[in-house]
């Protein structure tokens, strides 16, 4: 035997917490009663109340307590093997891990506000896979495609700017790293999501997209900053702030490229989406694309799937509940013993 949600086993405070309200009202009682009347008359004046009636309702209340927590902590034993079907689509998620990327347009910065839309984005699966890759001037699959949700987030959490050795910004090779990874699934439901401000320095992205509408996939694209351009914040040296500079000592502006992301969304039959500060625009695509997509079987399994028997406990509760409301606390008087 064991149990499904041990951790409600917390509960058990509450029944000590029973226990020692209990005992204290009794003794408060027989002290009150003490204070109204010598101990050799109150059991005169109390001729009709039992206190071993009164102890087996105290009794009997803490047992549906200590039964109740029982039935939450979830007992089972026995068991049956069966077959569970994992049913989803594949979701590659794609993040500019550049410089640009550390501008404050968004608060606290681009890449933190995207690690915590993905995350949030992850909430919202159930059974579809997801992966990740990172791309500054080149692409690396830094997860590939699971239904470790947990083992996700720990590559989203240690994605940064130097995950992605060579700087720059090539969404092309982005794309071309996701469509390398799908020609290894059969799945029919495909979609790439880009979230970058589009500020593209190298590559043919248009040919990338076109590839990707000849595999049959679809990208989404999400588009973060903002067209009028903002200063890059890099930590100089000694940990120190600074804004960053070309080759000549201009400072560099990163600018959202609007026009590029939404011809790559067009391309593949995708969408494109501005990120806000308040919406994101990952919510969106989910529910309004992805989850309307004809979900395939990923994977089938066999799955121990244990017999729940918190009912037992929780039926005696429910018996010993109903014999303690009856259970009246008056004593059973015969009348050639009542009081004249």
């Amino acid at each position: 035997m064991h149990f499904a949600q041990l951790n409600m086993v917390v509960w058990l405070w509450a029944v000590i917490a029973l226990v020692i309200f209990l005992a204290w009202a009794t003794k408060h009682h027989k002290k009150a009663m003490e204070r109204f009347a010598h101990q050799h008359l109150a059991k005169d004046i109390a001729f009709c109340f039992d206190p071993k009636k009164a102890n087996a309702k105290n009794i009997l209340l803490v047992a549906v307590f200590v039964l109740s927590v029982l039935a939450l902590i979830r007992p089972q034993w026995g068991f049956q093997w069966r077959e569970v079907k994992r049913q989803g689509i594949d979701i590659l998620v794609v993040i500019d891990t550049s410089k640009s990327m550390l501008t404050q347009d968004v608060k606290p910065n681009r890449l933190k506000r995207t690690k915590f839309a993905v995350q949030d984005l992850l909430k919202k699966l159930k059974g579809d896979r997801i992966g990740l890759i990172a791309f500054s001037g080149e692409s690396f699959l830094i997860c590939p495609l699971t239904v470790d949700y947990g083992g996700f987030q720990v590559s989203l959490k240690d994605l940064n700017i130097d995950t992605v050795p060579r700087g720059g910004t090539n969404i092309a090779k982005a794309i071309q790293a996701a469509i390398k990874d799908y020609d290894k699934t059969s799945n029919k439901h495909k979609a790439i999501i880009i979230i970058t401000d589009g500020d593209d320095l190298e590559g043919d992205p248009i040919a990338a997209a076109k590839k990707a509408r000849e595999k049959g996939i679809k990208i989404y694209c999400v588009g973060i900053g903002n067209a009028e351009g903002e200063l890059i914040q890099v930590k100089g040296d000694g940990g120190k702030t600074a804004f960053l500079k070309d080759g000549d000592g201009n400072f560099v502006k990163s600018r959202l490229n609007e026009g590029l992301l939404k011809q790559i969304a067009l391309i593949t039959g995708g969408i494109y989406i501005k990120a806000s500060g308040s919406k994101f625009g990952l919510d969106l695509i989910y529910e309004r694309e992805l989850s309307k997509l004809e979900k395939r079987e990923i994977e089938a399994k066999m799955e121990k799937k244990c017999f729940e028997r918190f009912q037992f406990p929780l039926s005696i509760a429910l018996l010993l509940l109903v014999i303690q409301t009856c259970l009246t606390t008056r004593k059973k008087q015969n009348s050639d013993k009542k009081p004249s």
